[in-house]
Protein backbone atom coordinates (compact mmCIF):
# COMPACT_ATOMS: atom_id res chain seq x y z
CA UNK A 1 0.00 0.00 0.00
CA UNK A 2 2.76 2.45 0.99
CA UNK A 3 4.93 1.41 -1.95
CA UNK A 4 2.08 1.81 -4.41
CA UNK A 5 1.21 5.20 -3.06
CA UNK A 6 4.87 6.17 -3.01
CA UNK A 7 5.50 5.61 -6.75
CA UNK A 8 3.81 8.77 -7.98
CA UNK A 9 5.31 10.69 -5.09
CA UNK A 10 8.79 9.58 -6.10
CA UNK A 11 8.13 10.58 -9.69
CA UNK A 12 6.73 13.91 -8.58
CA UNK A 13 9.75 14.58 -6.37
CA UNK A 14 12.15 14.70 -9.32
CA UNK A 15 11.08 18.16 -10.59
CA UNK A 16 11.35 19.54 -7.06
CA UNK A 17 14.77 17.97 -6.56
CA UNK A 18 15.89 19.45 -9.88
CA UNK A 19 14.52 22.84 -8.79
CA UNK A 20 16.53 22.58 -5.58
CA UNK A 21 19.72 21.76 -7.48
CA UNK A 22 19.16 24.47 -10.11
CA UNK A 23 18.35 27.14 -7.54
CA UNK A 24 21.41 26.29 -5.44
CA UNK A 25 23.63 26.48 -8.52
CA UNK A 26 22.06 29.83 -9.45
CA UNK A 27 22.80 31.16 -5.97
CA UNK A 28 26.41 29.91 -6.00
CA UNK A 29 27.10 31.53 -9.39
CA UNK A 30 25.47 34.76 -8.18
CA UNK A 31 27.74 34.71 -5.14
CA UNK A 32 30.93 33.85 -7.06
CA UNK A 33 30.35 36.68 -9.54
CA UNK A 34 29.89 39.15 -6.69
CA UNK A 35 32.86 37.70 -4.80
CA UNK A 36 35.14 38.15 -7.82
CA UNK A 37 33.90 41.70 -8.30
CA UNK A 38 34.59 42.45 -4.62
CA UNK A 39 38.07 40.97 -4.88
CA UNK A 40 38.80 42.98 -8.04
CA UNK A 41 37.85 46.21 -6.27
CA UNK A 42 39.92 45.29 -3.21
CA UNK A 43 43.12 44.77 -5.26
CA UNK A 44 42.48 47.86 -7.45
CA UNK A 45 41.97 45.85 -10.63
CA UNK A 46 42.10 47.87 -13.84
CA UNK A 47 38.67 49.05 -14.98
CA UNK A 48 36.88 47.97 -11.77
CA UNK A 49 35.74 50.65 -9.35
CA UNK A 50 33.62 50.71 -6.21
CA UNK A 51 30.64 51.97 -8.21
CA UNK A 52 30.62 48.71 -10.23
CA UNK A 53 30.48 46.64 -7.05
CA UNK A 54 27.77 48.80 -5.48
CA UNK A 55 25.70 48.73 -8.71
CA UNK A 56 25.78 44.93 -8.63
CA UNK A 57 24.72 44.83 -4.96
CA UNK A 58 21.95 47.41 -5.55
CA UNK A 59 20.58 45.29 -8.42
CA UNK A 60 20.53 42.16 -6.23
CA UNK A 61 18.76 44.01 -3.40
CA UNK A 62 16.12 45.41 -5.79
CA UNK A 63 15.39 41.94 -7.17
CA UNK A 64 15.02 40.61 -3.62
CA UNK A 65 12.73 43.50 -2.71
CA UNK A 66 10.45 42.67 -5.66
CA UNK A 67 10.33 39.01 -4.66
CA UNK A 68 9.57 39.78 -1.00
CA UNK A 69 6.78 42.19 -2.00
CA UNK A 70 5.27 39.55 -4.30
CA UNK A 71 5.48 36.92 -1.53
CA UNK A 72 3.91 39.23 1.06
CA UNK A 73 1.04 40.14 -1.29
CA UNK A 74 0.41 36.49 -2.12
CA UNK A 75 0.48 35.58 1.57
CA UNK A 76 -2.12 38.26 2.33
CA UNK A 77 -4.49 36.81 -0.27
CA UNK A 78 -4.05 33.30 1.19
CA UNK A 79 -4.03 34.17 4.89
CA UNK A 80 -7.27 32.30 5.52
CA UNK A 81 -5.68 29.04 4.39
CA UNK A 82 -4.00 26.85 7.00
CA UNK A 83 -0.24 26.88 6.31
CA UNK A 84 2.39 24.52 7.68
CA UNK A 85 4.86 26.04 10.11
CA UNK A 86 8.26 24.87 11.29
CA UNK A 87 8.13 25.52 15.02
CA UNK A 88 11.91 25.14 15.39
CA UNK A 89 12.73 27.88 12.86
CA UNK A 90 12.76 31.62 13.55
CA UNK A 91 12.70 31.61 17.35
CA UNK A 92 11.46 34.83 18.94
CA UNK A 93 14.79 35.58 20.63
CA UNK A 94 16.51 35.17 17.25
CA UNK A 95 14.09 37.62 15.66
CA UNK A 96 14.69 40.09 18.47
CA UNK A 97 18.44 39.74 17.97
CA UNK A 98 18.27 40.36 14.24
CA UNK A 99 15.97 43.35 14.85
CA UNK A 100 18.53 44.90 17.20
CA UNK A 101 21.30 44.43 14.63
CA UNK A 102 19.01 45.81 11.91
CA UNK A 103 18.33 48.99 13.91
CA UNK A 104 22.07 49.61 14.27
CA UNK A 105 22.48 48.83 10.55
CA UNK A 106 19.95 51.59 9.78
CA UNK A 107 22.06 53.98 11.86
CA UNK A 108 25.07 52.88 9.78
CA UNK A 109 23.13 53.62 6.57
CA UNK A 110 22.25 57.08 7.86
CA UNK A 111 25.95 57.71 8.57
CA UNK A 112 26.81 56.63 5.03
CA UNK A 113 24.18 58.97 3.59
CA UNK A 114 25.64 61.83 5.65
CA UNK A 115 29.15 60.88 4.53
CA UNK A 116 28.04 60.91 0.88
CA UNK A 117 26.40 64.34 1.26
CA UNK A 118 29.64 65.78 2.71
CA UNK A 119 31.79 64.31 -0.09
CA UNK A 120 29.19 64.48 -2.88
CA UNK A 121 31.53 66.47 -5.14
CA UNK A 122 33.88 63.55 -5.73
CA UNK A 123 31.84 60.41 -4.93
CA UNK A 124 29.88 58.29 -7.39
CA UNK A 125 26.05 58.57 -7.19
CA UNK A 126 25.95 54.82 -6.43
CA UNK A 127 27.52 55.56 -3.03
CA UNK A 128 24.45 57.64 -2.19
CA UNK A 129 21.93 55.25 -3.75
CA UNK A 130 23.41 52.18 -2.00
CA UNK A 131 22.69 53.16 1.65
CA UNK A 132 19.14 54.29 0.75
CA UNK A 133 18.41 51.00 -1.04
CA UNK A 134 20.06 49.05 1.77
CA UNK A 135 17.91 50.80 4.42
CA UNK A 136 14.69 49.94 2.56
CA UNK A 137 15.96 46.39 2.03
CA UNK A 138 16.74 46.05 5.76
CA UNK A 139 13.31 47.26 6.92
CA UNK A 140 11.36 45.01 4.55
CA UNK A 141 13.58 41.99 5.18
CA UNK A 142 13.21 42.19 8.96
CA UNK A 143 9.43 42.46 8.57
CA UNK A 144 9.49 39.48 6.19
CA UNK A 145 11.51 37.36 8.62
CA UNK A 146 9.26 38.25 11.57
CA UNK A 147 6.16 37.19 9.66
CA UNK A 148 7.35 34.29 7.48
CA UNK A 149 10.56 32.75 8.89
CA UNK A 150 8.55 29.71 10.07
CA UNK A 151 6.71 29.14 6.78
CA UNK A 152 6.85 25.78 5.04
CA UNK A 153 6.12 26.76 1.44
CA UNK A 154 3.95 24.30 -0.49
CA UNK A 155 2.87 26.38 -3.52
CA UNK A 156 4.89 27.97 -6.35
CA UNK A 157 7.75 25.90 -4.98
CA UNK A 158 10.11 26.24 -7.95
CA UNK A 159 9.74 30.01 -8.12
CA UNK A 160 10.07 30.37 -4.36
CA UNK A 161 13.25 28.31 -4.29
CA UNK A 162 14.93 30.78 -6.63
CA UNK A 163 13.56 33.76 -4.70
CA UNK A 164 14.74 32.49 -1.30
CA UNK A 165 18.17 31.35 -2.49
CA UNK A 166 18.63 34.72 -4.21
CA UNK A 167 17.94 36.35 -0.84
CA UNK A 168 20.40 34.04 0.93
CA UNK A 169 23.31 34.86 -1.36
CA UNK A 170 22.42 38.56 -1.56
CA UNK A 171 22.85 38.73 2.22
CA UNK A 172 26.08 36.73 2.01
CA UNK A 173 27.48 39.20 -0.53
CA UNK A 174 26.45 42.14 1.64
CA UNK A 175 28.17 40.37 4.55
CA UNK A 176 31.30 39.89 2.42
CA UNK A 177 31.29 43.54 1.42
CA UNK A 178 30.99 44.63 5.05
CA UNK A 179 33.75 42.24 6.17
CA UNK A 180 36.10 43.45 3.45
CA UNK A 181 35.48 47.15 4.12
CA UNK A 182 35.96 46.70 7.86
CA UNK A 183 39.06 44.51 7.36
CA UNK A 184 40.71 47.09 5.10
CA UNK A 185 40.19 49.74 7.78
CA UNK A 186 41.65 47.44 10.47
CA UNK A 187 44.59 46.59 8.22
CA UNK A 188 45.49 50.25 7.70
CA UNK A 189 45.50 50.82 11.47
CA UNK A 190 47.57 47.67 11.95
CA UNK A 191 50.22 48.77 9.47
CA UNK A 192 50.61 52.07 11.30
CA UNK A 193 51.06 50.28 14.66
CA UNK A 194 53.69 47.78 13.48
CA UNK A 195 56.46 50.35 13.53
CA UNK A 196 55.89 51.03 17.24
CA UNK A 197 56.51 47.34 17.98
CA UNK A 198 59.89 47.52 16.21
CA UNK A 199 58.98 45.65 13.02
CA UNK A 200 60.45 48.30 10.73
CA UNK A 201 61.53 45.75 8.13
CA UNK A 202 57.89 45.28 7.04
CA UNK A 203 56.93 47.49 4.13
CA UNK A 204 54.12 49.85 5.13
CA UNK A 205 51.83 50.72 2.23
CA UNK A 206 48.39 52.02 3.21
CA UNK A 207 45.47 50.75 1.15
CA UNK A 208 43.46 53.96 1.07
CA UNK A 209 40.09 54.37 -0.64
CA UNK A 210 39.43 57.82 0.82
CA UNK A 211 37.71 60.35 -1.49
CA UNK A 212 40.02 62.75 -3.32
CA UNK A 213 38.31 65.97 -2.25
CA UNK A 214 37.72 68.13 0.78
CA UNK A 215 34.78 67.66 3.10
CA UNK A 216 32.16 70.39 3.32
CA UNK A 217 31.82 70.01 7.11
CA UNK A 218 35.02 68.74 8.72
CA UNK A 219 33.56 67.85 12.13
CA UNK A 220 30.63 65.88 10.69
CA UNK A 221 32.90 64.09 8.22
CA UNK A 222 35.13 62.93 11.06
CA UNK A 223 32.12 61.67 13.08
CA UNK A 224 30.66 59.83 10.08
CA UNK A 225 33.94 58.28 8.89
CA UNK A 226 34.94 57.05 12.37
CA UNK A 227 31.43 56.03 13.45
CA UNK A 228 30.89 53.90 10.36
CA UNK A 229 33.67 51.48 11.31
CA UNK A 230 32.41 51.05 14.88
CA UNK A 231 28.97 50.10 13.52
CA UNK A 232 30.18 47.61 10.90
CA UNK A 233 30.39 44.62 13.33
CA UNK A 234 26.61 44.83 13.93
CA UNK A 235 25.92 45.13 10.20
CA UNK A 236 28.07 42.06 9.58
CA UNK A 237 26.19 40.02 12.20
CA UNK A 238 22.84 41.20 10.84
CA UNK A 239 23.50 39.91 7.33
CA UNK A 240 24.92 36.56 8.41
CA UNK A 241 21.92 35.96 10.72
CA UNK A 242 19.50 36.92 7.95
CA UNK A 243 21.19 34.55 5.50
CA UNK A 244 20.99 31.63 7.97
CA UNK A 245 17.27 32.25 8.67
CA UNK A 246 16.55 32.46 4.93
CA UNK A 247 18.55 29.29 4.30
CA UNK A 248 16.35 27.39 6.78
CA UNK A 249 13.30 28.78 4.94
CA UNK A 250 14.78 27.49 1.65
CA UNK A 251 15.42 24.02 3.12
CA UNK A 252 11.83 23.87 4.38
CA UNK A 253 10.27 24.42 0.93
CA UNK A 254 8.08 21.42 0.08
CA UNK A 255 8.93 19.69 3.36
CA UNK A 256 6.35 17.51 5.10
CA UNK A 257 6.12 18.71 8.68
CA UNK A 258 5.14 16.40 11.52
CA UNK A 259 2.29 18.06 13.38
CA UNK A 260 3.07 17.85 17.06
CA UNK A 261 2.87 20.28 19.90
CA UNK A 262 6.18 21.86 20.79
CA UNK A 263 6.73 22.85 24.38
CA UNK A 264 7.41 26.57 24.73
CA UNK A 265 10.69 27.30 26.44
CA UNK A 266 10.66 30.87 27.74
CA UNK A 267 13.82 32.39 29.17
CA UNK A 268 13.79 32.83 32.95
CA UNK A 269 16.34 34.53 35.18
CA UNK A 270 15.29 32.40 38.15
CA UNK A 271 17.97 29.90 39.17
CA UNK A 272 20.85 31.30 37.08
CA UNK A 273 22.07 34.00 39.45
CA UNK A 274 25.54 32.48 39.94
CA UNK A 275 26.16 32.02 36.21
CA UNK A 276 24.91 35.53 35.43
CA UNK A 277 27.09 37.14 38.13
CA UNK A 278 30.29 35.42 36.97
CA UNK A 279 29.38 36.06 33.33
CA UNK A 280 28.77 39.76 33.96
CA UNK A 281 32.11 40.00 35.76
CA UNK A 282 33.82 38.53 32.69
CA UNK A 283 31.86 40.85 30.37
CA UNK A 284 32.71 43.97 32.39
CA UNK A 285 36.39 43.07 32.66
CA UNK A 286 36.57 42.31 28.92
CA UNK A 287 35.14 45.71 28.01
CA UNK A 288 37.70 47.37 30.30
CA UNK A 289 40.54 45.32 28.73
CA UNK A 290 39.42 46.28 25.20
CA UNK A 291 39.28 49.99 26.08
CA UNK A 292 42.76 49.92 27.64
CA UNK A 293 44.12 47.83 24.74
CA UNK A 294 42.87 50.23 22.07
CA UNK A 295 44.32 53.20 23.98
CA UNK A 296 47.72 51.64 24.69
CA UNK A 297 48.42 49.72 21.48
CA UNK A 298 50.47 51.73 19.03
CA UNK A 299 51.40 54.38 21.61
CA UNK A 300 54.92 53.08 22.16
CA UNK A 301 56.71 49.75 22.14
CA UNK A 302 56.47 49.33 25.92
CA UNK A 303 52.78 50.26 26.01
CA UNK A 304 52.00 47.94 23.10
CA UNK A 305 53.78 45.00 24.75
CA UNK A 306 51.96 45.64 28.03
CA UNK A 307 48.62 45.81 26.20
CA UNK A 308 49.29 42.46 24.48
CA UNK A 309 50.40 40.83 27.75
CA UNK A 310 47.29 42.13 29.53
CA UNK A 311 45.04 40.80 26.75
CA UNK A 312 46.63 37.34 26.73
CA UNK A 313 46.50 36.91 30.54
CA UNK A 314 42.84 37.93 30.68
CA UNK A 315 41.91 35.66 27.74
CA UNK A 316 43.80 32.69 29.22
CA UNK A 317 41.91 33.05 32.51
CA UNK A 318 38.50 33.33 30.79
CA UNK A 319 39.15 30.41 28.42
CA UNK A 320 40.29 28.21 31.32
CA UNK A 321 37.06 28.97 33.18
CA UNK A 322 35.01 28.19 30.06
CA UNK A 323 36.82 24.87 29.57
CA UNK A 324 36.13 23.91 33.18
CA UNK A 325 32.44 24.84 32.92
CA UNK A 326 32.07 22.86 29.68
CA UNK A 327 33.71 19.76 31.16
CA UNK A 328 31.41 19.89 34.22
CA UNK A 329 28.35 20.14 31.94
CA UNK A 330 29.50 17.16 29.85
CA UNK A 331 30.12 15.10 32.99
CA UNK A 332 26.55 15.83 34.14
CA UNK A 333 25.28 14.66 30.75
CA UNK A 334 27.24 11.42 31.12
CA UNK A 335 25.53 10.77 34.45
CA UNK A 336 22.07 11.21 32.90
CA UNK A 337 20.31 8.61 30.81
CA UNK A 338 18.39 10.58 28.21
CA UNK A 339 17.93 9.75 24.53
CA UNK A 340 18.80 12.09 21.67
CA UNK A 341 16.26 13.56 19.27
CA UNK A 342 17.30 12.43 15.77
CA UNK A 343 14.25 13.73 13.93
CA UNK A 344 14.75 15.81 10.77
CA UNK A 345 15.29 19.44 11.70
CA UNK A 346 16.98 21.81 9.20
CA UNK A 347 17.46 24.60 11.75
CA UNK A 348 19.17 22.35 14.28
CA UNK A 349 21.35 20.71 11.61
CA UNK A 350 22.45 24.12 10.33
CA UNK A 351 23.31 25.26 13.88
CA UNK A 352 25.61 22.27 14.39
CA UNK A 353 27.29 22.67 10.99
CA UNK A 354 27.87 26.40 11.55
CA UNK A 355 29.42 25.78 14.96
CA UNK A 356 32.00 23.34 13.61
CA UNK A 357 32.54 25.18 10.31
CA UNK A 358 33.12 28.63 11.78
CA UNK A 359 35.27 27.26 14.62
CA UNK A 360 37.76 26.22 11.93
CA UNK A 361 38.58 29.93 11.40
CA UNK A 362 39.98 30.46 14.89
CA UNK A 363 41.56 26.99 14.88
CA UNK A 364 43.50 28.01 11.76
CA UNK A 365 44.74 31.19 13.45
CA UNK A 366 45.65 29.30 16.63
CA UNK A 367 47.68 26.65 14.81
CA UNK A 368 49.41 29.42 12.84
CA UNK A 369 50.40 31.15 16.09
CA UNK A 370 51.62 27.87 17.65
CA UNK A 371 53.73 27.11 14.58
CA UNK A 372 55.15 30.65 14.56
CA UNK A 373 56.16 30.39 18.24
CA UNK A 374 57.88 27.05 17.62
CA UNK A 375 59.70 28.15 14.46
CA UNK A 376 60.63 31.74 15.32
CA UNK A 377 64.28 32.44 16.15
CA UNK A 378 63.62 35.36 18.49
CA UNK A 379 60.83 35.51 21.06
CA UNK A 380 59.81 38.75 22.75
CA UNK A 381 58.51 38.03 26.25
CA UNK A 382 54.86 38.80 25.47
CA UNK A 383 54.76 36.27 22.61
CA UNK A 384 55.12 33.35 25.05
CA UNK A 385 51.65 34.12 26.44
CA UNK A 386 50.33 33.48 22.94
CA UNK A 387 51.15 29.76 23.24
CA UNK A 388 48.77 28.83 26.11
CA UNK A 389 46.21 31.25 24.68
CA UNK A 390 46.22 29.50 21.28
CA UNK A 391 46.09 26.03 22.83
CA UNK A 392 43.16 27.00 25.07
CA UNK A 393 41.25 28.50 22.11
CA UNK A 394 41.42 25.12 20.34
CA UNK A 395 40.42 23.10 23.43
CA UNK A 396 37.66 25.49 24.54
CA UNK A 397 35.91 25.46 21.16
CA UNK A 398 36.20 21.68 20.99
CA UNK A 399 34.53 21.26 24.41
CA UNK A 400 31.93 23.98 23.84
CA UNK A 401 30.88 22.60 20.45
CA UNK A 402 30.36 19.16 21.98
CA UNK A 403 28.28 20.63 24.82
CA UNK A 404 26.07 22.78 22.55
CA UNK A 405 25.49 20.12 19.88
CA UNK A 406 24.58 17.49 22.48
CA UNK A 407 22.32 19.97 24.28
CA UNK A 408 20.30 20.92 21.20
CA UNK A 409 19.90 17.25 20.27
CA UNK A 410 18.76 16.05 23.70
CA UNK A 411 15.09 15.34 24.08
CA UNK A 412 13.32 17.61 26.52
CA UNK A 413 12.61 15.93 29.83
CA UNK A 414 9.02 14.82 30.10
CA UNK A 415 7.10 15.57 33.25
CA UNK A 416 7.01 12.52 35.49
CA UNK A 417 3.66 10.91 36.08
CA UNK A 418 4.27 11.20 39.84
CA UNK A 419 4.23 14.99 39.46
CA UNK A 420 1.00 14.97 37.50
CA UNK A 421 -0.87 12.79 40.00
CA UNK A 422 -1.46 12.87 43.71
CA UNK A 423 -2.15 9.82 45.77
CA UNK A 424 -5.32 9.79 47.76
CA UNK A 425 -5.83 7.24 50.42
CA UNK A 426 -9.17 6.89 52.03
CA UNK A 427 -9.94 4.50 54.84
CA UNK A 428 -13.44 3.21 54.70
CA UNK A 429 -14.84 0.47 56.87
CA UNK A 430 -11.50 -1.24 57.55
CA UNK A 431 -10.27 -1.29 53.90
CA UNK A 432 -7.64 0.89 52.19
CA UNK A 433 -8.52 2.41 48.79
CA UNK A 434 -5.79 4.11 46.73
CA UNK A 435 -6.90 6.52 44.05
CA UNK A 436 -4.78 8.63 41.66
CA UNK A 437 -6.94 11.29 40.09
CA UNK A 438 -5.41 14.08 38.05
CA UNK A 439 -4.28 17.17 39.89
CA UNK A 440 -6.72 19.27 37.86
CA UNK A 441 -9.59 17.15 39.11
CA UNK A 442 -8.45 17.42 42.71
CA UNK A 443 -7.98 21.15 42.41
CA UNK A 444 -11.46 21.61 41.01
CA UNK A 445 -12.95 19.31 43.59
CA UNK A 446 -14.33 16.82 41.05
CA UNK A 447 -12.49 13.89 42.56
CA UNK A 448 -14.22 14.39 45.86
CA UNK A 449 -17.62 14.56 44.28
CA UNK A 450 -17.08 11.43 42.21
CA UNK A 451 -15.75 9.27 45.01
CA UNK A 452 -18.11 10.50 47.65
CA UNK A 453 -15.21 10.61 50.14
CA UNK A 454 -13.22 13.49 51.51
CA UNK A 455 -9.95 13.56 49.54
CA UNK A 456 -6.57 13.98 51.13
CA UNK A 457 -3.46 15.34 49.40
CA UNK A 458 -0.87 12.87 50.54
CA UNK A 459 2.60 14.24 51.32
CA UNK A 460 4.38 12.04 53.82
CA UNK A 461 1.19 11.52 55.90
CA UNK A 462 -2.24 10.03 55.45
CA UNK A 463 -5.72 11.20 56.35
CA UNK A 464 -8.83 9.15 56.77
CA UNK A 465 -12.38 9.43 57.91
CA UNK A 466 -13.34 7.98 61.26
CA UNK A 467 -14.60 4.46 61.20
CA UNK A 468 -16.87 2.36 63.35
CA UNK A 469 -15.35 1.11 66.59
CA UNK A 470 -15.24 -2.53 65.42
CA UNK A 471 -12.61 -1.92 62.77
CA UNK A 472 -10.27 0.38 64.67
CA UNK A 473 -7.41 -2.11 65.11
CA UNK A 474 -7.56 -3.27 61.47
CA UNK A 475 -7.79 0.31 60.31
CA UNK A 476 -4.69 1.35 62.29
CA UNK A 477 -2.70 -1.60 60.90
CA UNK A 478 -3.78 -0.72 57.38
CA UNK A 479 -2.89 2.92 57.99
CA UNK A 480 0.59 2.06 59.27
CA UNK A 481 1.34 -0.22 56.30
CA UNK A 482 0.01 2.32 53.82
CA UNK A 483 1.91 5.13 55.53
CA UNK A 484 5.20 3.22 55.38
CA UNK A 485 4.68 2.28 51.72
CA UNK A 486 3.74 5.78 50.58
CA UNK A 487 6.35 7.50 52.74
CA UNK A 488 9.11 5.37 51.24
CA UNK A 489 7.94 5.91 47.66
CA UNK A 490 7.42 9.64 48.17
CA UNK A 491 10.81 10.04 49.81
CA UNK A 492 12.43 8.19 46.88
CA UNK A 493 10.59 10.35 44.35
CA UNK A 494 11.44 13.59 46.17
CA UNK A 495 15.13 12.68 46.37
CA UNK A 496 15.24 11.82 42.64
CA UNK A 497 13.41 15.02 41.82
CA UNK A 498 15.79 17.04 44.00
CA UNK A 499 18.86 15.58 42.26
CA UNK A 500 17.35 16.28 38.84
CA UNK A 501 16.54 19.87 39.80
CA UNK A 502 20.09 20.41 41.07
CA UNK A 503 21.53 19.11 37.82
CA UNK A 504 19.23 21.36 35.83
CA UNK A 505 20.19 24.36 37.94
CA UNK A 506 23.90 23.69 37.41
CA UNK A 507 23.44 23.26 33.64
CA UNK A 508 21.39 26.46 33.38
CA UNK A 509 24.07 28.40 35.27
CA UNK A 510 26.79 26.95 33.02
CA UNK A 511 24.82 27.85 29.89
CA UNK A 512 24.23 31.40 31.19
CA UNK A 513 27.91 31.80 32.09
CA UNK A 514 29.11 30.53 28.69
CA UNK A 515 26.54 32.76 26.95
CA UNK A 516 27.98 35.90 28.55
CA UNK A 517 31.56 34.68 28.03
CA UNK A 518 30.97 34.22 24.30
CA UNK A 519 29.47 37.70 24.08
CA UNK A 520 32.57 38.95 25.91
CA UNK A 521 34.95 37.20 23.50
CA UNK A 522 32.99 38.55 20.52
CA UNK A 523 33.69 42.16 21.54
CA UNK A 524 37.54 42.31 21.19
CA UNK A 525 37.92 41.16 17.55
CA UNK A 526 34.71 42.88 16.46
CA UNK A 527 35.95 46.27 17.67
CA UNK A 528 39.57 46.11 16.60
CA UNK A 529 41.31 44.33 19.48
CA UNK A 530 43.12 41.72 17.38
CA UNK A 531 46.45 40.43 18.73
CA UNK A 532 46.77 38.27 15.60
CA UNK A 533 47.49 41.55 13.80
CA UNK A 534 49.53 43.25 16.52
CA UNK A 535 51.63 40.34 17.76
CA UNK A 536 54.06 40.67 14.85
CA UNK A 537 55.69 37.25 15.32
CA UNK A 538 53.51 35.51 12.73
CA UNK A 539 54.33 38.14 10.09
CA UNK A 540 58.05 37.41 10.51
CA UNK A 541 57.64 33.62 10.19
CA UNK A 542 55.01 33.44 7.42
CA UNK A 543 55.61 36.78 5.75
CA UNK A 544 53.48 39.89 6.07
CA UNK A 545 51.10 39.45 3.12
CA UNK A 546 50.47 35.66 3.50
CA UNK A 547 49.67 36.01 7.22
CA UNK A 548 47.43 39.03 6.67
CA UNK A 549 45.51 37.09 4.01
CA UNK A 550 45.04 34.19 6.45
CA UNK A 551 43.87 36.55 9.22
CA UNK A 552 41.45 38.41 6.92
CA UNK A 553 39.93 35.13 5.73
CA UNK A 554 39.70 33.44 9.14
CA UNK A 555 38.79 36.36 11.41
CA UNK A 556 35.19 36.87 10.11
CA UNK A 557 34.41 33.22 10.84
CA UNK A 558 35.96 33.47 14.29
CA UNK A 559 33.86 36.56 15.08
CA UNK A 560 30.68 34.93 13.78
CA UNK A 561 31.41 31.79 15.81
CA UNK A 562 31.21 33.73 19.09
CA UNK A 563 27.89 35.36 18.25
CA UNK A 564 26.41 32.11 16.94
CA UNK A 565 27.60 30.24 20.03
CA UNK A 566 25.99 32.87 22.25
CA UNK A 567 22.70 32.45 20.37
CA UNK A 568 22.90 28.64 20.66
CA UNK A 569 23.71 28.80 24.37
CA UNK A 570 20.72 31.08 24.94
CA UNK A 571 18.57 28.36 23.36
CA UNK A 572 20.26 25.70 25.49
CA UNK A 573 19.48 27.72 28.62
CA UNK A 574 15.81 27.98 27.62
CA UNK A 575 15.54 24.24 26.91
CA UNK A 576 17.34 23.03 30.03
Amino acid sequence: MEQAAGCPAVGGSYPQKNAEILSSQYGINLFLAGLLLTFAWAVHAVGISKSHLLSYLITLMLIQLLWMLWYLCRSCTQRRLIQDKDTHAGARWLKCGITLFAVITLILDSFKIGYYIDFSNCLSPTEGIFPVTHAVHTILQVYFLWCHAKDVIQSFKTLERFGVIHSVFTNLLLWTNGVLTESKHQLNEHKERLITLGFGNITIVLDDHAPQCNCTTTTLCSIFSQGIYYLYPFNIEYHILASTMLYVLWKNIGRKVEHHQQNKTPFKFHGITVGMIFGLIVLTSTIAIVVVYLIQIGGSKIKSELALTMFYLHAIFVLALMCTAGIVALLIYRLEDRSLDNSKNPARKLDAELLVGTAAGSWLLSWGSILAIICAQGHPKYTWYNLPYSVLVIIEKYIQNLFIIESIHREQEKVNDDIKTLRIVTISRGSTLSLTPLYKEIYNGTAARDSGDVPCLFKGSICGRENDGGGVAKEETSQDNSLAMHSASDFSFCSRNSVTNNKRRILKNIAAFLFLCNLSLWIPPAFGCRPEYDNGLEEIVFGFEPWIIVVNLAMPFSIFYRMHSAASLFEVNCKT
